[in-house]
């Protein structure tokens, strides 16, 4: 008979995926977990993959986990590495001047998409309105045709 000692245990079995399929997977809503140097697991959501310079790549994770030092509306930026086997690890972006030019590149993409979605919306918006307009101005082409039956 399963304890729930056991139960925790087997519901916080790590699982080995690729990195790189999580990183990308636009559907992805699953937290990412890591572990610091102290062995303490931390979890994480993920809030944007940033390529930036020549062949890096970098995320930005938002701690889930209590760290010290960083507050509640902050995020860290993650370089994705290769280890020696050359699989996909996350290491921690220690250069500021880096970190901040891909928190500005992550900025400057959603001012970005939220252009797109401001013209998409103007357009939609505008169609309505032009559709709109056909059908009345086809219903008063109809009346005067009728007026003009009488």
């Amino acid at each position: 008979m399963a304890t729930k000692k056991d139960e925790k245990k087997v519901e916080e079995e790590i699982v080995k995926v690729d990195l790189l399929d999580v990183l990308l997977d636009e559907n992805n809503t699953a937290p990412i977990y890591m572990t610091d140097t102290n062995g303490k697991r931390l979890k994480f959501d993920q809030i944007a993959v940033i390529p930036y310079g020549e062949d890096a790549l970098y995320c930005i994770l938002k701690p889930i986990s209590k760290i010290e030092g960083i507050n509640d509306d902050e995020a860290i930026v993650f370089r994705v590495d290769e280890d020696d086997d050359g699989e996909a690890v996350l290491n921690l972006e220690e250069n500021e001047e880096i970190a901040i030019a891909v928190f500005d590149q992550y900025y400057s993409l959603v001012e970005e998409e939220e252009k797109k979605k401001a013209t998409a919306k103007k357009a939609s918006k505008k169609q309505t309105t032009t559709t709109k307009a056909k059908t009345t101005t086809s219903s008063t082409a109809k009346k005067k045709k009728t007026d003009n039956n009488k």
